[in-house]
């Protein structure tokens, strides 16, 4: 199965679980049961929660928003309320599953604007050596005491099964050469290690929508609207995002 029939594959997947759970949310909130309500919506949209999980470690990882102060559920339960009052509104499960992306942004800019949540930018990434990616790699995943400094809402084995890999960069049939050669020289671990060094190092603009796309399969096109952004900015950051971790691994690990 190629990349993007896969991709295809578990979009449709999760438009259909939406689509039936959609008539049932509207009449839960018609019964006023939120329980049973907010209980159908996390069966429905699983992947809201592993979103979240990231965007809390992307700004955690910048070093500009506390480790403790905010937990994952603490999002869920707003984003409950605020689908629980706007419920009504939909009719179109594609529409309500943007929407419902729209709100988390919306909800996790909020809390990161209070705590002065400040992008940095990554340049010349080509310019690293492979010694240089080690010790990035080290002070990435390391405290200063050698232990990993995740939440305790990070540490949910969800997110680690959720790993990144090289199809999720050279996801273009023409690199599929590039993919095999780096690929046989390489542990998932590493090549996960790697690509995330290099997400932290990015602007959140750009880790946002390789994310969205890459683990939330959502099309470029939907990307566009939950960050309420057009179709050709987006294709730019996530050609971007792509073109910076390729260019890093071809720099480490050179195709022979």
């Amino acid at each position: 199965m190629s990349n993007k029939t896969m991709y295809y594959q578990r979009r449709q997947e999760a438009r259909i679980v939406i689509k039936k759970a959609l008539p049932n949310l509207r009449k839960l909130k018609t019964e006023q049961n939120q329980a049973e309500f907010n209980s159908l919506l996390l069966q429905a949209v699983p992947e809201i929660k592993n979103y979240i999980n990231r965007r809390i470690k992307m700004a955690i990882e910048k070093g500009h928003f506390p480790k403790n102060k905010y937990a994952t559920n603490d999002f869920i339960d707003q984003l409950f309320v605020e689908t629980y009052d706007h419920i009504e509104e939909f009719d179109n499960e594609d529409e309500f599953s943007i929407w419902l992306y729209q709100m988390t942004n919306e909800l996790l800019d909020d809390a990161f604007t209070k705590e002065e949540f400040d992008e940095l930018f990554y340049d010349n990434i080509d310019d690293y050596l492979k010694q240089d990616w080690e010790k990035m790699e080290e002070k990435y995943t390391m405290d200063s005491d050698g232990d990993m400094t995740l939440n305790e809402d990070l540490d949910d084995i969800s997110y680690h099964q959720n790993t990144f890999t090289l199809d999720d960069v050279f996801i273009d049939d023409t690199q599929a050469a590039m993919d095999a050669a780096i690929d046989k020289s390489l542990h998932q671990d590493d090549i996960d290690r790697h690509v995330q060094t290099v997400l932290h190092h990015l602007p959140i603009s750009m880790r946002i929508v390789f994310e969205l796309f890459t683990k939330q399969h959502l099309t470029i096109e939907e990307i566009a609207q939950v960050r309420k952004s057009n179709v050709a900015e987006t294709k730019k950051l996530l050609d971007d995002t792509r073109k910076a971790i390729q260019v890093s691994l071809l720099n480490r690990y050179p195709v022979e």
